[in-house]
């Protein structure tokens, strides 16, 4: 197997995602292990799998608090079930609704990841997770592909719940802050239990003191708890709204009104009462559905995908998803508050065609999400990496052709919708109305130049089309005409009789002398001048065509500072690109992340590179260089 990088990689992996790789039926083999392949080979050599990929040593732990030599990782043994239980199970009493299943989403595919079961021990215990069943080990085998899929365990500290719903489920995650809910909250709810949505709630901590506090109701602060139901029942005359919880930990349950024991449960039928209680697992309690958004601080739903719902009866979300990639110099452009640079991030248009059909809504509009994630951000904290400050902005648009805006567009036009806030978070996603339209989606990091992968992904009620802006990859150039001596201006000849003399003539060697007053060339860029020269059949032997020699000397001196718009010398990457469209190339974003990766030194783009960039580009799309001496004459008409 050998390993593909750069661009190359990417065309790899697109074909294949086009090929079916990824699904859930057709998962990502995780470093290219197979499972069916290792296990055969375990099984001809009689020995345990050895995973080489995760190996039973320190640095499989962590980075920092769990690095090598810590405190915290002295004494750590790495032990099979085998050995720490006489009768290990991977589930007690076999799967319920309640347990969480195999099988991890990671960036818009569905990847397998293979595992030895050597799991940490200290002091004769489980390290990280472990199930209350002493036999039971399908919690701490799950958390270790899970650091796996992630560099190592201590990657997988701190984050969102959401983050654990989506790797798991591969669906989309929305969040809510309860002391600012939305007025249609419960329809919002009862739609996501009818999609079959994951649903989860916490109480905030303001303290280190306050993480796992028991409130006086008997709630736990900073735990995360699952929404499992919703029920309207009659009780003493009028509609009361209840809201089903679950504590994970099935210890501590709520004690308010609707709890198990509570009085209220007398005020119903003793039908719906029976019915209502024989459905709750362990941990599960009711409790109103206002006091529910007195008591919690935060909701958070994640919406599931087709792929990931086993029951076709339920409703859920259309999809669409992107991958893109913010790079520094191209495409990675920061947010509104940098208009010079906001217009060069990835862009993409929703067309949305339908309105919602909700019977409970008026409103002539349709509703979305959108969710922007940033890529294999927990990998990079062993590096000293942690996650971007990331967010969205949409963009009222009208128009057929799909090209990537420029920066005048967004300084005329403002949004009509953004994300909620931008946030260091893996993802940031908002739940939108707008009407039927094209509307433009421009994700992007809160500063410029922070370099990144992520996954846009819209999800829709009704049907939607979707596409990604970028410029197509063509070349400008009318039919080129042979440019006579008198179609040049005076100011031309002029200029190039004040530099070559009487004879009209400058060879090579006087031309490198002029253009070195100005710049001092590189030797890779005095090769490629001497080999342009030699490539021509318009060559003398000491001297060049005098046309020739006017085009690359107006070229240097004239189009680079044309475009150096700060007058600095060197050129930005933003402004290179500028300057390619405007010598009649159009090329895509990741050709736009080449050409920077290539020719930049940071930000900045040299005198020397510019020209290289240019004469390869030239020499990728035509042979001749007639239209850039047209192009340098509007260029000093104009200047």
């Amino acid at each position: 197997m050998y390993s593909i990088g750069g661009v190359s990689s990417r065309i790899y992996k697109e074909r294949l995602q086009a090929e079916g790789m990824g699904t859930n039926d057709n998962a990502v083999k995780f470093l290219t292990q197979d499972y069916e392949e290792l296990k055969r080979e375990c099984l001809e050599s009689g020995k345990l799998f050895e995973d080489p990929c995760f190996p039973a040593v320190p640095q499989s732990l962590g980075f920092k608090e769990l690095a090598p030599h810590s405190s915290k990782t002295q004494g750590v043994q790495w032990i099979r079930p085998t050995e720490l239980s006489d009768n290990p199970e991977f589930i007690v009493g076999g799967a319920t609704r309640t347990d969480i299943c195999q099988g991890f989403w990671q960036f818009g595919e569905w990847v397998d990841v293979v595992i030895d079961d050597r799991l940490p021990v200290k002091e004769k215990e489980l390290m990280f997770v472990h199930s209350a069943e002493g036999n039971e080990f399908w919690s701490a085998l799950l958390e270790k592909a899970y650091a796996k899929l992630n560099g190592s365990y201590e990657a997988l500290s701190g984050g969102s719940t959401t983050e654990g719903f989506e790797d798991f489920t591969g669906g989309v995650a929305e969040m809510y802050e309860l002391r600012q809910a939305p007025k249609d909250l419960h329809r919002i709810i009862a739609k996501a239990l009818e999609r079959g949505s994951l649903l989860g709630c916490s109480i905030d901590i303001t303290s280190a003191f306050d993480m796992e506090a028991v409130t006086f109701k008997k709630l736990v602060k900073g735990h995360a708890y699952s929404v499992t139901g919703l029920r309207e029942v009659n009780f003493r005359g009028s509609r009361e709204r209840l809201i089903r919880i679950r504590n994970p930990w099935g210890q501590v349950e709520w004690t308010g009104a609707w709890s198990d024991n509570s009085s209220e449960w007398n005020g119903i039928d003793p039908a719906e009462r029976e019915e209502m209680n024989n459905h709750m697992e362990d941990g599960e309690f009711w409790m109103p559905f206002q006091e529910f958004k007195r008591q919690f601080s935060r909701l958070e739903i994640c919406n599931l995908t087709p792929d990931a719902l086993s029951e076709d009866s339920l409703n859920f979300w259309n999809t669409i998803k992107f991958n893109g990639t913010w790079r520094r110099g191209s495409t990675a452009g920061g947010c509104r508050n940098n208009p010079n640079t906001f217009w060069i991030n990835p862009q993409y248009k929703i067309t949305l065609l339908e309105e919602d059909d909700d019977p409970e809504d008026d409103e002539v509009a349709c509703s979305f999400l959108v969710a922007l994630m940033q890529k294999d951000r927990r990998r990079y904290r062993k590096q000293g990496q942690d996650m971007h400050t990331i967010g969205f902005a949409l963009y009222e648009f009208h128009g057929s052709q799909s090209v990537h805006l420029k920066k005048d567009f967004f300084l005329r036009h403002s949004s009509c919708a953004r994300s909620e806030t931008f946030i260091n978070l893996r993802e940031v996603s908002t739940r939108l109305k707008l009407p039927p339209g094209e509307y433009l989606v421009v994700p992007s990091t809160f500063e410029p130049g922070k370099e990144a992968d992520f996954v846009l992904r819209v999800f829709t009620e009704k049907q939607s089309e979707t596409q990604e802006m970028d410029d197509e990859i063509s070349f400008n150039l009318e039919d080129e005409e042979e440019v006579a001596e008198e179609d040049m201006e005076d100011s031309f000849k002029k200029l190039f009789a004040q530099l070559s003399g009487e004879d009209m003539e400058i060879s090579v060697h006087e031309l490198r002398t002029i253009l070195n007053r100005v710049v001092v060339f590189m030797s890779g860029l005095c090769l490629l001048w001497l080999s342009l020269l030699a490539l021509t059949d318009q060559t003398q032997k000491d001297g060049i065509w005098w046309q020739l020699k006017l085009f690359f000397f107006f070229f240097f001196f004239f189009f680079f500072f044309f475009f150096d718009l700060d007058k600095s010398g060197t050129m930005s990457s933003y402004e290179m690109r500028l300057a390619v469209e405007s010598a009649g190339f159009k090329l895509n974003n990741k050709l736009h992340q080449v050409i920077v990766a290539r020719y930049s030194d940071g930000d900045t783009i040299d005198f020397d590179n510019f020209v290289c960039c240019l004469v390869k580009l030239e020499a990728m799309f035509s042979t001749s260089f007639t239209h850039l001496i047209l192009l340098l004459q509007t260029l000093l008409i104009f200047h």
